[in-house]
């Protein structure tokens, strides 16, 4: 969703299966859940998460993906060009930290929609779909990101939600490889 609006000049189409998109849905709603595993497991300190973690079989607790997910994210949406993690939220009270969230949400496909308008409009072939059950509530970035597109008069979009969650759905894929090959030869 990203990269075609950052690069019309390269794609002229786009799919997203359960993308990540309306990041107060999909991610703020874990963060007070991350704050209580670093305090009650890990001194209230990522440090000694990375440390058990590098220590046993990746995946072997319930609470890595969390962690690992808020850790990922900031790496991608809030690290310095050093390489330096910033985390969006206070490690002892799970307070937003404003200036680190806004770096978040500026990466946000719902919330770039606005400021790559006209690249939106080139596109050829816009696929949304996600499963009206998915764990991560990504359905809700999913209709976000195509009202969104439709505020700017973008419409001409395929756009489903299907009866699942988020795994396993990789039976969605030749669907959106055949509408994309059908709009974008055409």
């Amino acid at each position: 969703m990203v990269t075609p609006m950052l690069r019309p000049d390269l794609w002229c189409g786009l799919a997203t299966h359960a993308c990540d998109a309306l990041f107060e849905m999909c991610y703020a709603t874990t963060f007070r859940e991350s704050v209580r595993v670093l305090r009650d497991r890990y001194n209230g300190s990522f440090e000694p998460f990375w440390a058990d973690f590098h220590s046993r079989p990746a995946l072997s607790k319930d609470s890595d993906m969390l962690l690992l997910n808020d850790w990922c994210m900031a790496a991608c949406y809030s690290a310095d060009a050093d390489g330096t993690v910033h985390l969006p939220y206070d490690l002892e009270t799970g307070a937003v930290i404003p200036e680190i969230w806004e770096r978040w949400l500026a990466w946000d496909p719902v919330r770039m929609i606005p400021q790559h308008a006209d690249a939106l409009r080139t596109m050829k072939a816009i696929y949304i779909d996600c499963g009206k059950r998915d764990q991560f509530y990504l359905d809700l970035g999913a209709q976000a990101f195509h009202r969104a597109l439709a505020q700017i008069g973008v419409t001409d979009v395929f756009f489903e939600l299907f009866d699942a969650t988020h795994s396993a759905i990789e039976y969605r894929y030749p669907l959106s490889l055949k509408y994309l090959a059908e709009r974008l030869s055409a």
